[in-house]
């Protein structure tokens, strides 16, 4: 006897092994009630994680939201081999980093889009004395790399 899920009628589903698997055959609704802390987090953050491997079995993509406190900066940390998008949906986030010569200040607004390249240190802060800022990230990794770090550095030009 056949089966079919209601997100698939035309779909066959006996015999098929729920899991990861079913995950990648399926659109997925992730409710802003349901994303989840338990992802990386660098102080004076809080990371919540909507897509991931974890919540909808993505195998290339992280994306969540990030709220930076009132007057708060983050602990300097980079990404990894990630590439980070990010979408400034409320508040006036700054970002830092160090680009050789000295640290570089990017003030922000909604609407804004920044991108950080891989393994490039930097924080968030946020100057705004009364209200926080909140941010949408989009990575490609599928899990969020956080990797703290005790200062800003620049990146050297030649790697090797």
């Amino acid at each position: 006897m056949s089966q079919h899920d209601g997100f698939h009628p035309d779909l066959e589903t006996t015999g098929v092994e729920y899991g990861r698997q079913s995950l990648r055959s399926r659109l997925h609704h992730v409710r802003a009630s349901a994303v989840t802390g338990d992802t990386a987090q660098t102080y004076g953050m809080r990371r919540l994680a909507a897509i991931s491997g974890e919540t909808v079995g993505s195998e290339k993509l992280w994306m969540g939201e990030t709220h930076v406190a009132p007057d708060t900066a983050s602990a300097n940390h980079r990404h990894g081999e990630s590439e980070t998008a990010i979408f400034i949906r409320s508040g006036h986030p700054e970002f830092v980093f160090h680009d050789g010569a000295e640290e570089v200040r990017i003030s922000t607004e909604p609407g804004d889009y920044i991108f950080v390249p891989p393994y490039v240190p930097h924080r968030e802060e946020n100057p705004d004395p009364d209200h926080p800022a909140v941010v949408v990230i989009a990575r490609s990794t599928q899990e969020a790399i956080v990797v703290n770090l005790p200062e800003l550095y620049a990146l050297d030009e030649d790697p090797s």
